[in-house]
């Protein structure tokens, strides 16, 4: 009897780890990825700031908040056993008032619901023995949150992969994927095929048009949000411990500016977010105009940007100053001076958006016959990929 084949689409983590994992499954399936760039993990995966988040915020029982506290179990212990950086720096959730601190007190309650470990709630005197040069009328400490390098974690799970026998496919986009009989077809733009018994669709930027390749639907939408970072001057990067986050604020959908350290000692502000012109639209100057005629048709993203107008030009008075930027960091670090601050990039969420205009809350999958679609999967997608991972074989059956 032949072994099922799987075509796993998009070389990202999360990706990776669906192939890592199916190359454990017994019996073992024949794996293929195929990744549309010349390299694997060249967008979300390796433009972000590295934090593997502890599960504070998600709504308890949800999947975000679930398959993210497995996800950190598994992800420390995979850190560890392949030797890649993973440090617990921990994380200080800071309020600046009395309506943040009423705020905070709802995110704890939260967090505790899903088991984050260690927490405790510190006053000002306590918050400066965590973050000397922090201020804050009170903060919520979770020591464990840690930090790791996503780009390096993707690498090694897709060696692990290939290890166990997987291929893996670059230069392959996916312009077709065609359901023929109990299989699927998968046809790339250059006109190579690949027959597979099932198909995981891991696109991330372009999970939902993939998804519609598939016969699925075409909601959720990908709307793509650019984040845009400074750095804090090697001089400076003592100013920051390990992260300052500020309380979310329920009315806006984004988190807002804070101060996160890296494995390689320096320190990220940001990011804001502010509307992308393109998928892949890490500049000002990037334009698709497929992407703009995508938005000027959807009704629910005319909803979103009427109920966000406040939001939106918070965000780009962030993008268009630098010195707006710094003065949003300075406000949980007052000792960050303008020439403090450095550019530092950029990276595009892929945030799904429902036809109402909401944005989608929790990872969000589907299937379709002999594919599984992941249509949702922005932070903490990284930090939950083992477990992602898992559930997408589960799923598939193939366990």
């Amino acid at each position: 009897m032949s072994r099922p084949h799987v075509v796993v689409v998009g070389g990202g983590i999360v990706g990776s780890a669906v192939a890592r994992r199916l190359t454990l499954s017994e019996p073992r399936p024949e794996v293929t990825l195929v990744e549309r760039e010349p390299e694997p993990a060249r967008h979300q995966t390796s433009r972000n700031s590295g934090v593997v988040h502890a599960g504070i915020y998600y709504a308890p029982g949800s999947a975000k908040a679930t398959l993210s506290r497995e996800g950190v179990r598994r992800l420390k212990h995979y850190c560890s056993e392949r030797g890649l950086p993973y440090q617990e720096v921990g994380k200080l959730v800071v309020a600046l008032d009395e309506t943040e601190e009423a705020r905070l007190r709802d995110v704890e309650a939260r967090a505790r619901a899903n088991g984050v470990p260690g927490l405790r709630w510190v006053d000002a005197p306590a918050l400066r023995d965590v973050e000397p040069h922090a201020v804050g009328r009170a903060a919520l400490h979770s020591p464990t949150t840690a930090i790791t390098d996503f780009s390096l974690v993707a690498a090694a799970m897709l060696d692990d992969a290939r290890s166990g026998g997987a291929e893996v496919v670059t230069g392959f986009e996916v312009r077709a994927l065609d359901r023929r009989g109990e299989g699927v077809h998968v046809g790339a733009a250059d006109g190579r095929t690949l027959r597979a018994d099932h198909v995981v669709i891991a696109g991330g930027l372009y999970a939902d048009r993939l998804a519609v390749l598939a016969g699925d639907g075409p909601d959720p939408a990908i709307v793509p949000f650019r984040g845009e970072y400074h750095r804090l001057a090697p001089s400076a990067a003592h100013l920051v411990r390990g992260l300052v986050y500020p309380v979310p604020d329920p009315r806006y959908p984004f988190l807002g500016v804070h101060l996160t350290k890296r494995v390689d000692g320096s320190v990220l502000l940001g990011p804001n977010a502010v509307l992308a012109t393109a998928r892949e639209g890490y500049t000002k100057r990037d334009v698709d105009l497929q992407v703009l005629r995508e938005l000027a048709a959807s009704g629910g993203f005319r909803r979103l940007a009427r109920a966000n107008v406040r939001t939106g030009v918070h965000e780009v008075r962030g993008s268009l100053s630098r010195r707006t930027f710094v003065a949003r960091a300075r406000r949980y670090v007052p000792a960050i001076a303008d020439s403090d601050v450095l550019p530092a990039g950029s990276g595009v969420r892929a945030q799904a958006m429902d036809p109402d205009g909401s944005l989608v809350e929790d990872f969000r999958f589907s299937r379709v016959g002999p594919v599984f679609c992941i249509r949702n999967a922005p932070s903490p997608a990284a930090t939950a990929s083992l477990a992602i991972a898992d559930r997408v074989v589960s799923e598939l059956g193939l366990g």
